[in-house]
């Protein structure tokens, strides 16, 4: 069955409820590799509540999240469906508790053409309970194979590439093998990530790593250059184009220019990217 454009742009989840405190908080940022370093109280604070607490930045790329679009008349096979891109911004610093309603929806579906990929775009708005936006979460996902629909849009919007110069800083971060069983209990429980069986069948010799957990190390690794001031990151955003295998090490390759960032990853084991076109911009 091919992929249904109509049926998937019609899509309208109800509203989510969102409740969170200390205890997601936590789970979130070891989900992402923080507190590996059980010495280090500037990642304590993201994993202990007698460090004072932080919510990581990107903690809401898991809060409100509606899920997959699994019903088969959507026309997607989950089978060959991985992330391709997160982006996050922050009105505001995250608390480490609250009640927000999430208010998702499609916002295209990219046709890469007949043999190609399809990209779903999706965004969310986390909303305060006065109404106010607190974060802005915005995550494509790309079903391979799914491509030659019809649809009218066949580009995704222009990179932010890196500069040619050597980058400023270069920061390797270490990733436990176990992480993706960990990270799922955030949320996303597919099986591609945990299951060796169902990661073959996709064409992955072992489980990999969730893409918005790769997203959470590259942030880390940019959060580390400001000395872990978490409250001063506005948006987070990055494509993905290569997984990782639970147990790699991350390079992150960076370059400062002024507020903002510029990044791209790597696994130098493999040297490949996994990541690219990064950009983080500070609060002025």
């Amino acid at each position: 069955m091919p992929l249904n454009y109509e049926r998937i742009m019609a899509y309208r989840p109800a509203d989510i409820a969102v409740s969170y405190g200390p205890r997601e908080c936590m789970l979130y940022a070891l989900g992402i590799g923080l507190g590996m370093d059980p010495m280090d109280r500037r990642q304590l604070q993201f994993v202990y509540e007698g460090a004072n607490l932080v919510a990581f930045p990107t903690l809401p790329t898991v809060l409100g999240w509606p899920g997959r679009l699994r019903g088969p008349e959507y026309g997607i096979d989950e089978r060959l469906v991985v992330a391709a891109s997160h982006k996050v911004v922050l009105n505001e610093p995250l608390p480490t508790e609250g009640r927000l309603t999430s208010h998702p929806r499609i916002k295209e579906v990219i046709d890469k053409g007949p043999g190609n990929a399809a990209i779903v775009q999706a965004i969310r708005e986390l909303r305060a309970l006065d109404g106010r936006v607190v974060a802005t979460v915005e995550n494509s996902m790309l079903a391979r194979q799914h491509g030659g629909f019809g649809g009218k849009v066949t580009e995704v919007p222009p990179p932010h590439p890196v500069p040619s110069r050597p980058a400023d800083t270069v920061c390797d971060l270490a990733t436990p093998p176990n992480m993706a069983l960990v990270y799922r209990l955030t949320g996303d429980e597919n099986p591609l990530h945990a299951d060796p069986e169902r990661a073959k069948a996709a064409g992955f010799e072992r489980p990999i790593l969730h893409g918005a957990a790769t997203f959470g190390v590259a942030a880390h690794a940019i959060i580390r250059q400001i000395d872990y001031q978490a409250d001063q990151l506005a948006s987070f955003e990055a494509r993905f184009v290569r997984p990782v295998f639970p147990g790699e090490v991350i390079t992150t390759e960076i370059w400062r220019e002024g507020g903002r960032f510029l990044f791209r990853c790597r696994v130098a084991a493999r040297d490949q990217l996994v990541l690219t076109d990064g950009l983080a911009l500070l609060r002025s």
